[in-house]
């Protein structure tokens, strides 16, 4: 088996095991999942290795690649597919929202609903409801900055209240909240000892999961969530303070 087989192989497992129904084109039966992830789709501007399906509405395209090539720069190849469809693909988007690159060891995905998009390494292919979640907080005609997206919504938190705060527990909430509405990979507080450090991160925690949330999914005290996908940026940031 060619190395470029093997990765298709692996690919199909993993696209199942997200929940997408994965069929050759001359087989294609849009209506026999809500996710339907299509092999070898022709489009006008060449041909996509996987063409996503969700209710029936093309949604975005996954580029293979053997394992081993860098994945870094192969967005641009994927751009090409995301625009330019052909008549017989009904969409309302001028272009479609979610791209991967995979070799089916490392995988990369742009969210093109953010404010900003950014290709950033993911462990899994999402679930069809997850992105039917978000296409549903990004309205037709709505732009990104004002939809109801993650990246959307960090860019829109209140200002903090500093009452019970000290000085360098806000800067440190204030420059992180910075942080993840300019869509930065990585973040870093670093604090004194006795400063407060796990105060800070708490109450960063609790105002992202109350403020951050869609508004239809309020996140309230108490509530066993911390592990949700709304809160993982902040988590992954937040697990690394130290002193």
């Amino acid at each position: 088996m060619k190395p470029e087989e093997r990765a298709r192989k692996t690919i199909d497992t993993l696209l199942e095991q997200a929940g997408w129904l994965v069929q050759d084109f001359d087989r294609m039966n849009l209506g026999s999942s809500q996710g339907v992830a299509v092999r070898e789709f022709s489009l006008p501007s060449g041909t996509a290795d996987y063409l996503l399906f969700i209710d029936y509405q093309p949604v975005g395209t996954i580029e293979a690649k053997k394992a081993g090539q860098t994945l870094i720069g192969v967005e641009e190849q994927s751009a090409k597919y995301l625009t330019n469809l052909p008549e017989i693909l009904s969409t309302e988007r001028p272009m479609l929202p979610f791209s991967y690159e995979t070799t089916g060891i490392e995988t990369r995905f742009t969210n093109h609903l953010d404010p900003e998009p950014r290709s950033r390494h993911i462990f899994a292919f999402h679930q069809p409801k997850t992105l039917a979640e978000w296409l549903e907080q990004a309205p037709v005609g709505v732009p990104n900055e004002q939809n109801d997206t993650l990246r959307a919504r960090l860019r829109r938190l209140p200002p903090l209240p500093r009452a019970n705060l000290r000085e360098c527990q806000v800067e440190a909430i204030t420059n992180l909240e910075h942080s993840f509405a300019e869509n930065r990979p990585r973040a870093l507080i670093q604090m004194a000892t006795g400063s407060g450090k796990t105060f800070t991160a708490v109450s960063s925690i609790y105002r992202t999961l109350q403020r951050a949330a869609p508004p239809e999914q309020p996140h309230r005290p108490g509530s066993a969530c911390l592990h949700h996908h709304h809160s993982a940026p902040v988590l992954d940031t937040l697990w690394r303070t130290r002193t």
